[in-house]
């Protein structure tokens, strides 16, 4: 039987992760002495694939290998320290109860991280058997290529009408758009909801109590009572 597939991105969207991208990048900067382009440069490349985000930010003085080497060895000695914590928004583990109990829906994951940063954020919060499937930049070309969306639906079993992608980049828009699947916009994460809207988004969340009912309209089905 087909099922309704909801698949979010990560940074920005679940996660909070400002602290640590920006610092890392910083730091990768700083190791290969090049100059950091300020902040809004920083988070318009998260979503990226890194090796092309880096290569957007930095450019190609450094081959993008050498900076995804450093860029990964920084952040991984950053994760877990004081000042670069990655917390959930707030209200997301109550949004993750409450749609894991819908009916028919599958949930799954469509990120610019490798499948190492995933699995961490997984463990760490204790999402094991939440999401029936994880697309990264390991598997898939980066956003925005559709390839992500697309394998997505063929491992859940479902159609473009049926998938909603959310995302706070207007890399997650577009990909969304290339693949025909509804566009759900948060406006808490990296980039303005006004880009996002202008990337494609059918619906912008301006909180996270407003998910629930935008999936719902999206894929045409009634909200649970319990929700």
């Amino acid at each position: 039987m087909s099922t309704d597939l909801v698949l979010f991105d990560l940074d920005g969207t679940l996660l909070d992760s400002s602290r640590i991208i920006i610092g890392a990048q910083e730091l990768t900067a700083e190791a290969h002495g090049l100059p950091h382009p300020g902040l809004d440069r920083g988070f318009a490349v998260v979503g990226l694939s890194l090796d092309v985000a880096l290569a957007e930010l930095f450019g190609d003085a450094v081959p993008a290998p050498e900076l995804s080497a450093t860029y990964k060895s920084i952040f991984n000695g950053l994760r877990g320290t004081a000042g670069f914590e990655e917390p959930l928004f707030d209200g997301i583990p109550e949004l993750m109860t409450t749609l894991s109990r819908w009916p028919d829906m599958t949930m799954g994951i469509a990120t610019g991280k490798t499948l190492r940063g995933v699995e961490y954020v997984v463990e760490t919060y204790g999402w094991q058997t939440l999401f029936a499937m994880i697309q990264t930049a390991d598997n898939s070309p980066s956003k925005p290529h559709p390839g992500m969306i697309h394998q997505a639906m063929e491992i859940a079993g479902t159609r473009p009408g049926r998938t909603v992608m959310i995302g706070d980049s207007v890399h997650d828009m577009r990909m969304a758009k290339a693949a025909g699947v509804k566009a759900i916009a948060v406006s808490w994460g990296f980039q303005p909801a006004a880009m996002l809207i202008e990337a494609g988004a059918d619906l912008v969340a301006r909180d996270v109590s407003d998910l629930a009912p935008m999936i719902a309209a999206a894929l045409r089905r009634p909200v649970p009572a319990f929700a």
